[in-house]
């Protein structure tokens, strides 16, 4: 069967079905009977099949016309349905914004505040989660990953994060350690992240040691916390259950506000970058080219912070 039905004639063929008369078809669409009757026969030469029949003064569906004319109803309520996404979407004043829970908790969620307080009429809802979305399917506008093959085609590299030791002022009870090797002797939290991110996982303290030349800590497995998020672990620290690999971006407040400390300001780079993705939909939307720019912006600062 060659090529595609024309448009215009599967349209007035659905309406014939739907309406059950050529006449009140052709009021619907706002042309001539002759005009359908020409569209339907058009659409049965491309067929090669009837798809109405006379039955004394009523015209019928045949029973290959049901079939077809139940799908057309299916396509075309499905094209009502795009042109209502679409609507929805470059109506829609606010955006979604998805990242890894860490990022959403610990870096980006602080960060935006200054966005919304200037931007009132432009809201954002915050989405934290491991699971990368379909920014389309989804209906998710940015997303935050973390990951050196980007997984969508619309994106921009912000930062490469660093890690390094970090700790409440009151674990070390009033102590100044002399070396790096001395935070060996409080108890480590460890963070072994989801299966997803194995080939990215977040340096451990043995790596870190390596990396900067200090000796390796002591096999110590009894006293070791492990934690699948990292923002779980840095509220440990925060807690004063031990020291923390804590990723800058992510302790930036906690160091800002003293409840975290660095005794030794020894950096450990990440293996990947975090960069950020936006659906193109999202750019026509009111501020949608601002907020990425703006994203944008605040990744770059981030950068020129992790690397200093």
């Amino acid at each position: 069967m060659p090529g595609l039905p024309h448009l215009r004639a599967m349209q007035a063929f659905e309406a014939v079905g739907r309406c059950g008369s050529v006449r009140r078809a052709a009021e619907e669409l706002g042309v001539s009977s002759g005009a359908i009757s020409q569209q339907v026969r058009r659409i049965e030469e491309h067929l090669g099949i009837a798809l109405l029949e006379r039955r004394g003064r009523q015209l019928e569906l045949t029973s290959w016309g049901r079939v077809y004319h139940a799908e057309l109803t299916k396509g075309f309520a499905q094209l009502a349905h795009a042109g209502e996404v679409l609507a929805r979407a470059r109506n829609s004043r606010g955006f979604v914004i998805s990242s890894l829970t860490t990022v959403t908790n610990k870096w980006l969620g602080p960060r935006l505040f200054e966005w919304t307080a200037e931007h009132p009429g432009a809201p954002v809802r915050l989405v934290g989660t491991e699971i990368e979305p379909d920014l389309t399917r989804d209906n998710v506008d940015f997303r935050l990953y973390f990951d050196d093959a980007p997984p969508h085609g619309q994106y921009a590299e912000l930062f490469t994060d660093r890690i390094l030791p970090a700790c409440a002022p009151a674990l070390l009870q009033g102590r100044t350690l002399q070396r790096p090797e001395q935070i060996f002797e409080y108890p480590l939290l460890h963070i072994v992240w989801m299966d997803s991110f194995a080939a990215h996982q977040v340096p451990g303290w043995a790596d870190w040691a390596t990396h900067c030349g200090v000796a390796a800590p002591p096999a110590r497995e009894s006293a070791a916390l492990t934690f699948a998020l990292s923002s779980s672990a840095i509220d440990a620290a925060v807690s004063g259950r031990g020291f923390v690999l804590g990723q800058l971006a992510m302790i930036g407040e906690e160091l800002a506000s003293g409840r975290l400390v660095v005794p030794f300001d020894l950096r450990m780079p990440l293996s990947v970058p975090y960069g950020l993705a936006w659906d193109r939909a999202s750019l026509e939307k009111p501020l949608g080219r601002a907020l990425r720019d703006w994203l944008v912006a605040q990744g770059r600062r981030q950068a020129a912070l992790c690397a200093g």
